[in-house]
């Protein structure tokens, strides 16, 4: 299955542009699935079906619409199901499902379980209408950030303490809830490791739709970090909304020039390998499938599913320097906000508002880190092995 996840800044249309990308997707005997958390009514002339049960649009084309409100209700009625014996205990009231309200956060856990669920699903082509561009990030950042989270409270190793349980049990004379909280981290981190493993997969891409400006120059400069940071990699910039050339009126001839300039910067801006796709102005806010289909949203060269390189590769300088140089391509970072920390095995980034903490390649972990440098755009770390780890040659 290949994953296109639809994202940009605030107001810039990538609800139109992600269905626009989905419905020239579809064709007859294919499977194309759009999710998103917007009614998609008005772009398709009939609502969208919920996750579980996605509605046909088109020929080829379905679409789901992501609820957070009813899915809030139903894990939190579950939740409180499974742990009825913990909540008796505890002498909690059980909370009925009307008088519920979604809490913040929820949106996301929301969109997280549709993930999953469509990349258990037989499709072609699955589109994904993501929030706007900085919480786009931090939700596709969530997954392997709240995994490491279960490994640490809930080490695999230590689950050897469900076997106490019963004895436990005997002694308190009360029922121990140790193998229930395991069996739901495991859960957890099997519907997480979905989401990840989708996100990771080489047939995912990023598509950002941007109204050229500067507002929208400015947020793409600040996201291009956080995207190389996350290893997530970009197929194309849509650049929506695009005004004829030929305009009379000077209010309008200064919007064009703003925009080709933006346009110009750009192309020089982001590598030959992501396309910047201009798609016109409708000049109306596009409503129905006849709208979408004048919307050129499919880029030439947009594409995914191919073998891609290591993006973070390890140099290995020993025999001339004695050190390997572990390469983070970080585009648009700045010095004086970046922050690098070796803990255990891990590595800690920071790259201005983003934040990432990476396992150490196997080699560098018998290694310490002896310095590190920004330049052009590369993060380069180096690394001097260790003595009393690394293997000696007799």
């Amino acid at each position: 299955m290949r994953t296109v996840l639809v994202t940009g800044p605030g107001g810039a249309g990538r609800t139109t542009i992600a269905a626009a990308t989905a419905l020239a997707a579809a064709r007859p005997g294919g499977r194309v699935l759009l999710l998103s958390a917007h009614p998609l009514g008005d772009l398709f002339g009939t609502p969208a079906g919920p996750p579980d049960d996605p509605a046909p649009v088109r020929d080829g084309l379905w679409a789901a619409r992501v609820d957070s409100g009813a899915h809030f209700r139903t894990e939190t009625l579950s939740f409180q199901e499974r742990a009825a014996t913990a909540l008796e205990l505890l002498g909690a009231r059980k909370l009925a499902g009307e008088e519920l309200t979604e809490l913040p956060g929820s949106e996301q856990s929301a969109l997280l379980h549709a993930l999953r669920r469509a990349a258990a699903g037989d499709w072609d082509l699955l589109v994904v209408d993501l929030p706007p561009l900085r919480d786009a990030l931090a939700l596709l950042a969530l997954p392997e950030q709240l995994r490491r989270y279960l490994r640490r409270l809930l080490p695999r190793e230590r689950q050897a303490a469900r076997a106490l349980r019963p004895v436990m049990a005997q002694l308190a004379g009360i029922p121990m809830p140790v193998q229930w909280l395991y069996e739901t981290a495991a859960r957890w981190d099997a519907e997480l490791a979905a989401v990840q493993s989708l996100v990771e997969d080489p047939g995912t891409t990023l598509r950002l739709v941007a109204e050229p400006g500067p507002a929208a120059a400015e947020a793409l400069r600040v996201a291009r970090t956080g995207i190389a940071l996350h290893g997530l990699r970009v197929d194309a910039l849509v650049a929506n909304r695009i005004l004829p050339g030929d305009a009379a009126d000077p209010w309008l001839a200064t919007l064009v020039a703003q925009q080709r300039k933006c346009l110009d910067a750009w192309h020089e801006e982001w590598p030959p390998g992501t396309p910047v796709h201009p798609v016109g102005h409708l000049g109306r806010d596009p409503r129905g499938p006849d709208d979408l289909a004048l919307l050129d949203s499919a880029p030439e060269g947009a594409t995914a599913g191919s073998p891609v390189e290591d993006p973070w590769p390890v140099e290995d300088r020993l025999a001339e320097e004695n050190l390997f140089v572990w390469c983070l391509p970080l585009p648009g970072a700045v010095k004086s906000e970046l922050a690098l920390v070796r803990r255990d095995d891990e590595l800690l980034l920071t790259v201005g508002p983003f934040r990432r903490i990476v396992p150490l390649p196997s080699a560098l972990r018998r290694c310490t880190v002896t310095g590190a440098a920004l330049t052009d755009g590369v993060l380069r770390v180096r690394f001097t092995p260790d003595p009393d780890l690394w293997p000696r040659a007799h």
